[in-house]
């Protein structure tokens, strides 16, 4: 029978010990076991017992091809502290480092778990000019950890995991996404966390702000400014608990853009005409000079401009890094990247049946806040893949998306991120317990685990549906909320993946 989530266990805590322990000798040979597997175009470089004497860390490089040196770790808890499952961890931003907090994390909680440093180490300058990186920053590093990954666990517990599981946020999302299309067999549950997976349209969106500002900088309070003039007009449209604080649900039209940069223009005199100018180009977007097609979404109302830029260094990637960024063009050189970088970073692929067969579960998030990695294009992403599958509720059988209220890219200024989306893909795909409600929470002058502050927690409803308010009964409640309601972006703007 089919169950429901109303709330979620808060992830537990980050640690790690970094040194490492006497092997003991009972546990030699399945350190000379692991010393001694081979592994396709990979060097185990160093299999050790850790400090805490409960786990067993393996290092290893990936050499899929001349140019491509992709770093793995794989963290194995002791047998009897293992539970069966496999869990891959993305990265963040451009990557080039492993992160040994979540590695620390998941293995304490009896998962094996590995996670990459995308092959861009040891900086993002290593993609310079060098196609072998962007595919391994796309969707090869992931998935050769992974099929590595299982080897090890196979020889180190003698058996395979019963379940494997991704969990990743922002470039750790574009990974979980390139799982689930590319590699639909790798896993059976995929948490994608404000996930980046429109890649090439999103950095272009960077270059097109940075630009702007470049040109018209804004500062922090007229920056803050322009926050709360969208928090006060998009008021009237919000339940009362929302009201004023943030923007649930941003989506709207031209004549609500120019709304808020009057009444901001009210708020704060020190917005001059050229401040107007380029606010309408911010919340627009940007298009293709030649063309005008659209090339990704605007700044989204409530969010952040200072946050919305930077980021740049996929066109270095492209164009070297002796070219200014200011000097790239919307229309010849973007396109010139698009076709480079575009069939290997993008996760835009709708046809998600070979992972849905297999009996795959999927949850995503995004932020309405969130000007790192705007809403829009994982709204228009849904609205694809259910275009494709044959209809929402097809759809929402197996993938569940939620727009997070108020979220921004780092936690705040509204509805925090919902916790641990990676218990709920495992009940999900263990115990057919489908995530519905899950709870995120807000905080008044504080943080939710301190004070000073006042905490509220609200369910959030999986899209289209919105969190409403029931007034008789003060109590929240699902309403129906829109399908869409964004631009798409030109269809060659999402080329074709590419191997």
């Amino acid at each position: 029978m089919n169950k429901t989530i109303s709330s979620l266990g808060l992830a537990v805590l980050l640690g790690c010990d970094a040194a490492f322990a006497q092997t003991p000798p009972a546990a030699n040979d399945k350190l000379a076991v692991l010393r001694s597997l081979k592994i396709d175009a990979a060097t185990i470089t160093s299999v050790e017992r850790d400090s805490t004497a409960t786990r067993t860390v393996v290092k290893l490089v990936l050499s899929p091809a001349k140019g491509s040196k992709i770093n793995v770790e794989v963290w194995l808890p002791d047998a009897v502290k293992w539970n069966a499952r496999f869990l891959g961890l993305g990265n963040g931003g451009a990557a080039g480092k492993i992160n040994p907090g979540g590695l620390a994390s998941a293995s304490a909680t009896g998962y094996a778990v590995a996670t990459t440093d995308m092959g861009t180490a040891p900086n993002a300058a290593s993609g310079i000019g060098n196609p072998e990186v962007w595919k391994d920053f796309g969707f090869r590093a992931t998935h050769l950890m992974t099929v590595a990954a299982k080897q090890i666990v196979k020889a180190h517990y003698g058996k395979a995991p019963e379940f494997s599981y991704f969990s990743g946020g922002s470039t750790g999302g574009q990974q979980a996404l390139q799982e689930a299309q590319r590699y639909p067999e790798d896993y059976d549950g995929i948490a994608a966390a404000v996930a980046a997976h429109c890649r090439t349209p999103l950095h272009a969106y960077f270059l097109w702000n940075d630009q702007i500002l470049k040109k018209c900088p804004f500062t922090k309070s007229q920056d803050a400014n322009i926050m709360a003039a969208a928090n006060e007009f998009m008021a009237a449209r919000e339940i009362p608990a929302a009201a004023g604080k943030f923007v649930s649900d941003p989506r709207c039209t031209a004549a609500d853009i120019q709304s808020v940069i009057t009444l901001a223009r009210k708020k704060d005199p020190t917005l001059t005409d050229e401040h107007v100018s380029a606010l309408r180009k911010l919340f627009d977007g940007p298009r293709h000079a030649a063309t005008g097609e659209r090339i990704f979404n605007g700044i989204p109302l409530g969010s952040s401009i200072e946050a919305s830029h930077g980021h740049l260094y996929l066109f270095n990637w492209v164009f070297g890094a002796d070219k200014k960024t200011e000097d790239i063009n919307f229309s010849g050189d973007i396109d010139t990247y698009t076709a480079k970088l575009a069939p290997y970073l993008n996760a835009e692929n709708p046809d998600l049946s070979a992972f849905a067969k297999r009996g795959g579960r999927l949850v995503m998030t995004l932020g309405t806040a969130d000007s790192v990695v705007p809403y829009h294009s994982s709204i228009d992403y849904y609205e694809r893949v259910a275009e494709r599958m044959g209809g929402l509720d097809k759809v929402q059988s197996f993938f569940r998306f939620y727009v997070v209220p108020g979220l921004a890219h780092g936690g705040g200024p509204g509805i925090n991120q919902p916790p641990n989306l990676l218990e709920a893909v495992r009940a999900w795909r263990e115990k057919d317990t489908t995530p519905v409600a899950l709870t995120g929470w807000h905080v008044e002058n504080g943080n939710p685990n301190g004070k000073p502050g006042v905490a509220w927690e609200m369910p959030i409803y999986p899209y289209p549906a919105k969190t409403g308010w029931n007034a008789a009964t003060s109590t929240f409640q699902p309403v129906d909320g829109p399908r869409g309601g964004v631009d798409r972006i030109a269809e060659r703007f999402r080329p074709a993946a590419a191997e």
